[in-house]
């Protein structure tokens, strides 16, 4: 196994952040490339809404065409029509996100609005079965109701805003992404030479 096609895997810890500082350089110009890409992701959030889809429409072809070869591995008539028919499906949403991404977006985008309520009213729930086990529950309330809300108005503004939200949870995660890489970097320059 190795670490990358210079040598071998380190042997602990020390020597692999000994290697990763070495990079540092590296590592802080990918978190500024994310930090960029996701500013733009923002600043046009219709196009990056776009582009998430058809990412994500290419995934599901090709998610799709292994379903349709693994079917050809099951045994029995049934199973493989079952694989056969979920693959091409997937195949067919595929092309249908690909070929109108907006149409697919605006899908999506109800059924994100939809599990943000889901989940902002499960965490409530679970906050409220934690206060009387009487263990500290108060944060997961505050992130519930903050999801929940985040849910509410995506849906309150479904399907206007089919057009904008994804693009915009889209640039949101690759800056923290980026912010991510960043920090690690500039962390592995600050770190002592062992």
């Amino acid at each position: 196994m190795t670490l990358s096609t210079n040598g071998p895997l380190p042997p602990n810890l020390a020597e692999g952040l000994k290697v990763l500082r070495a990079k540092w350089g590296w590592i802080v110009a990918l978190g500024v490339v994310f930090l960029i890409a996701g500013f733009i992701a923002v600043g046009s959030a219709v196009a990056a809404t776009a582009s998430a889809v058809m990412i994500i429409g290419i995934m599901m072809i090709m998610g799709g065409a292994a379903e349709i070869v693994a079917a050809f591995s099951v045994k029995g008539w049934g199973k493989f029509a079952v694989w056969m028919l979920l693959g091409l499906l997937y195949v067919g949403a595929g092309f249908i996100a690909i070929m109108n991404p907006f149409a697919a977006a605006t899908i999506l985008t109800l059924l994100l609005g939809a599990a943000l309520v889901a989940g902002g009213v499960l965490r409530i729930f679970i906050a409220f079965s934690m206060k009387a086990a009487g263990k500290p529950w108060g944060w997961i309330v505050v992130s519930g109701l903050v999801t929940l809300l985040l849910g509410a108005m995506i849906i309150a503004q479904w399907p206007a805003s089919s057009f904008f939200v994804l693009g915009i949870f889209l640039g949101i995660d690759l800056i923290f992404i980026g912010s991510g890489w960043v920090t690690m970097g500039l962390a592995l320059k600050n770190r002592p030479a062992a």
